[in-house]
């Protein structure tokens, strides 16, 4: 059963669930957490038990199709790692004027880490990611990403879509905060896998299809197999020197770009399909200067 953040009406504050098949159990009405950042204190077993306690408890439940399904996220950082695929390697180095230094990255210990978004910068399914005014070349960047409490456990799998300005990144390496945080630069969702409940994490299929014009414009596939570094390893470095007191979400990479005559448009939709965690939709628009 997938944890998710929830609605009952547009202009109200999300509150977390328990999705069980077609309905929604509201955690904290059955005794247990009563937000994501709440449940992101807990160690993973204990959350486990609680979780189970409210799985077996008879709180009244929420029909699924009634609910807004909100992104998986209150007071938590999103970070995000580059470069963890051969094909983003060969990506990068494309677009870049210093095609080294995305060689050097894959090869080496440390692993590429950057801060993504805060929460107010992070939209939830069927809620519209942006591309900047100010950029000619844009992409989605379909990617697992890993919830993980205060403690460093991951607790639960989200899609993740980092979205990047392949021109403004490609421009001058350290253009990449510009390239990747601004309004609604991700999108998480739709919902928190449990990571008891994912048969194999390293081995999960990823699916990214773009629609224009109600027509399916591109279409890609990876798997988390291709990954070059483990999750166990993105987690260590990520909390080297670095507490996140109310837990953090870590996306791990893309395996999947489109070719360098793509770019996204305003009105574009995006899909992302990760094998037992869910699909994310998200529509395009573009932000004006």
């Amino acid at each position: 059963m997938p944890l998710c953040c929830f609605r009952t009406a547009p202009d109200e504050n999300p509150r977390l669930g328990l999705i069980d098949g077609e309905r929604v159990i509201p955690v904290a009405d059955a005794g247990g957490p009563a937000s994501l950042q709440e449940a992101l204190q807990l160690r993973r077993d204990e959350l486990r038990t609680r979780l189970d306690a409210v799985r077996a408890s008879s709180t009244p439940a929420l029909a699924l199709p009634d609910v807004i399904l909100a992104a998986p996220i209150d007071a938590q950082e999103v970070w995000a790692v580059g470069v963890t695929y051969q094909r983003s390697r060969e990506a990068r180095m494309e677009e870049s004027t210093q095609k080294d230094v995305y060689d050097l990255v894959y090869e080496a210990e440390r692993p590429e880490l950057f801060f993504k978004a805060t929460p107010s910068r992070v939209v939830g399914p069927d809620e519209a990611v942006a591309i900047r005014a100010d950029s000619t070349w844009d992409v989605p960047e379909p990617e697992l990403a890993l919830v993980i409490n205060r403690h460093g456990e991951t607790v639960g799998y989200t899609v993740g879509n980092d979205v990047s300005s392949r021109s403004i990144e490609g421009e001058n390496p350290l253009y990449l905060p510009q390239a990747k945080v601004y309004t609604a630069c991700a999108a998480l969702g739709p919902s928190i896998a449990l990571a008891w409940e994912v048969n194999s994490s390293d081995a999960l299929a990823i699916t990214l299809t773009i629609e224009r014009g109600g027509v399916e414009h591109f279409t890609g596939e990876t798997s988390t197999r291709q990954m070059h570094r483990s999750f166990s390893d993105l987690v260590a470095y990520l909390h080297r020197h670095n507490e996140f007191p109310h837990g953090v979400v870590l996306m791990t990479g893309t395996g999947i770009i489109p070719p360098a005559e793509f770019t996204l448009e305003d009105g574009d939709v995006v899909n992302i399909s990760v094998a037992e965690i869910g699909t994310l939709r998200n529509p395009v628009k573009r932000l004006t200067l």
